[in-house]
Order: structure tokens, then C-alpha cells, then sequence
């Protein structure tokens, strides 16, 4: 039998022992009762308030990995997106994990191919959350604005039931995104691995974050809640 216990405990990265992160949870989901009603609050918030930001995708940096970090920063990228979504479910009594997979994004900037040297993002991942006695995956990761500048359609929707993944196809019959490698579902952000996938996968960028393409988020001063 699953432990389910492993789920809803805080970690370092899903830090919801953290006040601003208990405190965003309980008002986003103010009023709300049933665990399904709870979890699409909460998606919708972290997709269209925390804006997309591929280029803070670094995870030598810890900081930008912590729920409680993106939270105030209000923008992230994939991991931590999703790793700030499991960590607000958490927050209110719902069972999350996070799900690390290998994608290939057929609409990225020219930029990013020419950074990563590959179309392939290596450690993608969206939220697991456990709502009437099974597992559904929820990928928050596109805002609306990113959307819409990206021509990034159809947008994820998130009804509390059904997998809300990217489409294999846009709107107009393109190649959109193709899942391509499964590196399986944590309990906590698995950083250490991260950090090895990247330096196999990436071996001209990562090493060297102080190119001119692109370089990694800065460090902000930050004063977390205890």
C-alpha cells in the first residue's frame, strides 16, 4: 500500500513550514471545501500569477528550486512551478508529488536551442496530486501572457479529473510538445540529480553560467519566514 504520509509532509524544497506559503495556500482556497475545488484554485493561481521564466532554471542555486522563494518572486520555471503547486496542495491536507520527465518543445526561441544546444528540456516537471483515490498530473507552467506571446495554444486547462499535460499538437495542427524520457515521481525536489542530468545533458552551458547567451537568475536577498 502507498504511504500517502511521505506526500504531505514539508521538505526543503516544498517548505510550506514556511508562513507565507501556509498563508497563501489557506487564502487561495478561502471558502473552498472539497479537495478537488481546492487543487483548481490553486492551479490556476500558480499558473497566471507566477509568471514563466525558462532562464532561472538553474539548479546549482537552490534558492531557485524552494516553493517559498517563487512564491515571493512570482516567477519560475517548470520545476519550480510545479514543485511551488505540490507544496500549496500540501499546504491544505492534499497528497502531492512532483513528476520529472524529458521533453522536446517544438515552439522554443532560437535562443534556447542555441543555449542548451538541444530542443530537448532534460528535467521538465509538473505536480502529481492525489484527488478522489488516484494520482492526476497537473502542469502549471505557461502563464497566460507567456501564451500568448509564445503562440503557446492550447493553454493547459485543469478541470481536477483528468491529466492536464501540453498537447502533442497546437491549435493549428503543429508539433507542439512530445514527452520523450521518464525519470519517475519524488517526494522532494531531487536537486542532487538535477544537477548531474545537467551537467551530461548541457555540458557546454551549465558548467558555464557566465556566458554571454544567457546566465542563470541572480541570488535576490531574501527574508523568509521562519
Amino acid at each position: 500500500m502507498e504511504d500517502f504520509n511521505i506526500y504531505l509532509q514539508p521538505t526543503e524544497y516544498l517548505d510550506f513550514n514556511k508562513k507565507i506559503v501556509r498563508r497563501n495556500a489557506f487564502e487561495i482556497t478561502n471558502g473552498l471545501k472539497s479537495d478537488k475545488e481546492k487543487a483548481i484554485a490553486l492551479f490556476y493561481w500558480v499558473r497566471d500569477e507566477v509568471k514563466y521564466n525558462a532562464f532561472s532554471y538553474y539548479p546549482r542555486i537552490k534558492a531557485n528550486l524552494k516553493a517559498s522563494v517563487t512564491l515571493r518572486r512570482k516567477n519560475g520555471f517548470c520545476m519550480s512551478k510545479s514543485t511551488l503547486l505540490s507544496t500549496l496542495a500540501r499546504a491544505v491536507g492534499i497528497p502531492a508529488r512532483i513528476h520529472m520527465v524529458d521533453i522536446i518543445n517544438h515552439k522554443i526561441s532560437q535562443r534556447l536551442v542555441n543555449l542548451m544546444g538541444t530542443k530537448a528540456f532534460h528535467c521538465h516537471a509538473y505536480s502529481e496530486i492525489y484527488l478522489n483515490k488516484k494520482w492526476v498530473k497537473a502542469a502549471p507552467i505557461f502563464d497566460k501572457k507567456t501564451c500568448i506571446k509564445g503562440n503557446f495554444f492550447p493553454m493547459i486547462e485543469f478541470d481536477g479529473e483528468n491529466d492536464a499535460l501540453f498537447a502533442p499538437f497546437d491549435t493549428e495542427g503543429n508539433k507542439f510538445v512530445e514527452y520523450i524520457g521518464d525519470w519517475g515521481v519524488y517526494a522532494d525536489v531531487p536537486q542532487e540529480k538535477i544537477h548531474q542530468i545537467f551537467c551530461e545533458k548541457y555540458p557546454h552551458w551549465y558548467p558555464n553560467p557566465g556566458s554571454d547567451t544567457m546566465r542563470p537568475m541572480k541570488r535576490e536577498p531574501l527574508s523568509l519566514d521562519k
